[in-house]
């Protein structure tokens, strides 16, 4: 007898349908996985077999063919256990119902029965509504993140037997229902803040101009500094997650694994600090059917890349076209998907091979001007912000007075970034000042005479490279923003100049 159970697979950050078929025929006992299976799903049979049997059903005898359509994509993990299982119960006829057709069915059997929780549960839901389907059945664990989809029942699975008795009608499973206002106004305690943070009151304000903006940044000064203990603490001044980011972003941790047991939504903008050994693959995504690296892990957040000269040039140089387009495509032989990143990116360095300040250094300018020569000019280019971070004087460090918290600090940020979503309404690709290609740049960033002649000598005398202009003119935007100015005054244009310290040659 044949049967057929709804399932689904995810490619990229999306998922699309598996219909799972299973006949039971005659002859001697065999079982066919068919559908371009990988190992974990060819062992699938054994798990299932096993799960049936302990779960007080009888795996069927003859030849048992089991297809996963469509059959030209290569299906991958051991969330198709349970709807093997599921359909191999109605093939044999041990499981009578008409409600396979209706519900979604995803999870991985353990050799007991019991269904364990499996990867990117929140797009297969998405997709299940978006086909029309009633529910889904999920692992318990999993539960919690499917019911972010709103007008989807839920149906949270402890093991085979319950999914059987569920479809045929012998017990009622309540659909998990997730208030999504309420994980929103949650209270989110975070572990840092910057109120911990002692002096350096001039790298502040930048990170408050880089956060208002998402301009990307790059701290420069010695060991022991700060620089990242302050990159840490940018994402708690950024602007909170809006409803379709906090989608976005727990799609892209529910496929990776990273989500908690039970954890419905990520709330928080990620911080991700990959290590400088970071392989390319790693850091964009790679493998066969290509996963998000680290560049999207950390999507509507924070990369911080600490001790940037250190990571392999051809590493950081794969990095340009994801933080010019805020994507990153990944071709395979298998085909090309596109992963989301846009993220602001945070980077650290050194002055210096010995991490000494100019004057200080023992390195000649040609071993300086070599180990800041390991950062590319393109990649520099899409660096809004060069930071210079000096040492923290004594006074600073023992002084007992708080600083600002980062909510205090938040809340200008926030009200910059609204200036900015009302100027960008109309236009989606472009969020923030940082995004602004010529087109807005030329309706938004005019400048008066005094300002310009302003900008044109510093150009001339501080021996800028014309790629500086435009990043000049975004960063005056947002300070101009954060001063709740519409014109962008030469007080603001002077501020930003002061961030291009590499573009001055202040080494070498």
């Amino acid at each position: 007898m044949l049967s057929r159970a709804c399932s689904a697979a995810v490619n990229g950050i999306d998922a699309y349908a598996i219909e799972v078929e299973v006949n039971c025929g005659y002859g001697d006992t065999l079982i066919v996985v068919l559908g371009l299976p990988d190992a974990a799903v060819k062992e699938s049979k054994d798990r299932v077999s096993t799960a049936l049997a302990n779960s007080g059903y009888k795996f069927p005898m003859g030849k048992t063919t089991i297809n996963l359509a469509p059959a030209d994509v290569r299906k991958e993990g051991p969330s198709f256990d349970l709807p093997i299982a599921v359909a191999t119960l109605a093939a044999s006829e041990q499981l009578e119902t008409d409600q396979l057709d209706n519900f979604v069915i995803v999870g991985e059997l353990a050799l007991t029965g019991g269904v364990r929780p499996v990867y990117g549960v929140l797009p297969i839901a998405l997709r299940a509504k978006a086909d029309g389907k009633t529910g889904i059945l999920v692992p318990v664990e999993n539960a919690a993140e499917a019911a972010v989809v709103n007008g989807l029942n839920v149906i949270p699975i402890q093991n085979l037997r319950e999914a059987a008795q569920f479809l045929e009608g012998e017990i009622q499973i309540l659909p998990v229902r997730v208030d999504v206002t309420k994980i929103f106004e949650a209270p989110q305690d975070a572990d840092v803040d910057f109120s911990e943070v002692k002096g350096q009151e001039s790298v502040k304000r930048a990170l408050e101009i880089a956060a208002a903006g998402g301009h990307n940044v790059l701290l420069i000064g010695p060991p022991g500094t700060g620089k990242s203990m302050l990159a840490k603490r940018l994402a708690t001044i950024l602007p909170p997650l809006t409803l379709d980011e906090a989608l976005e972003t727990t799609k892209i941790h529910s496929i990776v694994g990273l989500l908690k047991p039970g954890q419905a939504l990520v709330t928080q903008r990620p911080f991700r600090a990959p290590h400088h050994t970071a392989s390319d693959a790693g850091l964009l995504g790679g493998n066969i059917n290509p996963t998000p690296g680290e560049i999207s892990l950390a999507h509507n957040g924070v990369l911080f890349l600490d001790e940037l000269p250190e990571f392999k040039r051809s590493v950081l140089e794969t990095m340009r076209q994801p933080l010019e387009e805020g994507t990153v495509t990944i071709s395979r032989a298998a085909g090309t998907m596109t992963f989301p990143s846009q993220i602001m990116l945070v980077a650290a360095m050194n002055p210096s091979p010995d991490g000494k300040m100019p004057g200080e250094s023992r390195s000649s300018p040609r071993e300086i001007q070599n180990y800041l020569g390991r950062i590319s000019g393109p990649l520099l280019d899409r660096i809004d912000l060069h930071i210079e971070v000096p040492p923290v004087k004594f006074r600073e460090m023992s002084n007992l007075q708080p600083g600002e918290t980062s909510a205090q600090i938040r809340e200008r940020v926030v009200a910059a970034r609204k200036i900015q979503h009302t100027r960008f309404a109309g236009k989606p690709k472009v969020t923030c000042n940082a995004r602004m290609g010529a087109r807005e740049l030329k309706s938004f960033c005019e400048l008066d005479e005094p300002t310009r002649e302003l900008l044109k000598h510093a150009m001339n005398d501080m021996n800028f490279s014309a790629r500086a202009y435009d990043r000049i003119l975004k960063v005056a935007r947002t300070i101009a923003d954060l001063a709740r100015s519409e014109k962008i005054l030469a007080d603001h244009v002077s501020e930003a100049i002061q961030y291009r310290s590499l573009d001055r040659q202040l080494w070498g």
